[in-house]
């Protein structure tokens, strides 16, 4: 295998990016209620589709067998409730889960929908956390766990957001911050808390433009954790 490296994949990150506003774009032209909104854009469930065509390349070109790779139907067992359906999976032979990736957006409706992101990320999280430590899955060593989210930065999401403080004060890194920054600062406290092996906060805007806020939240931080930990992996995988 090649040396690990993010550049060269650099080409079907800007693929999935324009496949994410070409897919989000067409389903809204598509709808046929004017008071559906988003809805149709929300429901679609194609629009992250070229990062699931991406983590797959990826993983091939480590070694991983395509019958390890699902990307359908991946629902994992959970503590707080039956199951979840995660977004890509890496599954050895031997039954073993290797890892396992959420995929998410946000365009737009940043006042409304950014708890609710927040709390599916720490509930997913947190459900398979300890549904792992309750033998839930048939093994002894963890899986490597990342969140993707991918999020509209127009004038609305990078201008400061007041914080509201009726009775205690919030904690100083949340003030004068705008939704990106929170987004920032919630991809780097998952992973500090331990929560995701790896997170990545990845802002785009209509013309397709896209980049990253820090390095350690980075789509080439992300891709190299889980590239280094695959390899780690490989015999494993390959039996």
């Amino acid at each position: 295998m090649d040396e690990l490296s993010a550049e060269k994949y650099k080409g079907l990150l800007t693929d999935a990016v324009k496949h994410f506003w070409d897919t989000r774009k067409s389903q809204l032209s598509g709808r046929t209620k004017i008071d559906q909104g988003n809805r149709s854009a929300v429901t679609g469930g194609k629009q992250l589709d070229g990062f699931i065509k991406l983590l797959v390349k990826i993983s091939k070109d480590i070694g991983v067998p395509e019958n390890c790779i699902y990307i359908k139907g991946n629902n994992l067992p959970g503590f707080f409730r039956p199951t979840k359906d995660w977004d890509f999976l890496i599954i050895s032979p031997k039954n073993q889960l290797i890892a396992v990736i959420e995929l998410k957006s946000q365009v737009g409706s940043f006042g409304n929908n950014f708890n609710n992101r927040t709390e599916e990320a720490l509930g997913s999280a947190v459900d398979l956390w300890t549904a792992f430590r309750e033998n839930g899955l048939p093994q002894t060593q963890p899986p490597w766990v990342g969140y993707l989210i991918l999020v509209e930065k127009t004038n609305k999401s990078s201008k400061i957001v007041r914080v509201q403080e009726p009775y205690y004060p919030v904690r100083p890194e949340f003030k004068n911050t705008s939704y990106l920054d929170r987004y920032m600062l919630f991809c780097q406290k998952l992973m500090q808390e331990r929560h995701y092996s790896a997170t990545s906060l990845i802002w785009t805007n209509s013309d397709m433009e896209y980049g990253s806020l820090e390095s350690d939240i980075s789509f080439e931080s992300f891709i190299l954790s889980f590239m280094g930990f695959i390899q780690g992996k490989i015999k494993e995988i390959k039996v």
